[in-house]
Order: structure tokens, then sequence, then C-alpha cells
């Protein structure tokens, strides 16, 4: 029993651990290689999105935008290569 809720223990440690490392990754750019905003802003009115906001969090471009059917869009670029970063089960939408 006391064997198991050790394991059980650090099982729980290491997903705690992983979260923050993981977001670190997704966009750890250094400033010098960021695109523009602009940049993403012409890429994204291509795609059809009207741009709402374009701001930096957390070393990604976080994006609020509408569609061409009105939908509400939020998502995160990197700034070096204006990819979008996945979402993942950390992610609010309260900002």
């Amino acid at each position: 029993m006391r064997r198991t809720s050790v394991a059980a223990i650090l099982v729980f440690a290491a997903c705690l651990g992983a979260g923050p490392a993981a977001a670190d990754r997704a966009c750890n750019v250094p400033l010098a290689d960021w695109q523009p905003r602009d940049a993403l802003q012409k890429k994204l009115e291509g795609e059809g999105w009207t741009v709402l906001s374009i701001r930096s969090d957390d070393g990604c471009y976080k994006v609020r935008a509408t569609n061409a059917r009105g939908d509400r869009l939020k998502a995160k670029y990197d700034p070096a290569s204006l990819e979008r970063i996945p979402r993942t089960a950390g992610d609010s939408d309260d900002d």
C-alpha cells in the first residue's frame, strides 16, 4: 500500500512539472527574431480574419479576431515563424 502511494505521488509531481516546461518551449524565441505584428495581421487578414487585437503574452503573439461568419477567435502564434500554436488543456478563455 505504501509503495503505491509513493508511486502515485511521484507521478502526480511529474505531471505538475511538465505543464510550465511545455509552455516555455512553445514560444521561446529571442526578441531579435520576432516578426512585426503587422506581418501577422496581414497573414491573418489574408486568411479571412478581421483582427481585433494582437498582443504579446508569455513570449507568444496572442490574437483576438473574428472570421467571415462573425465567429470570435482566439489563437496564439509563434512570433518568429508566425505559425499557430495548438491550444492545450491549460489554456484559458478568460483573458
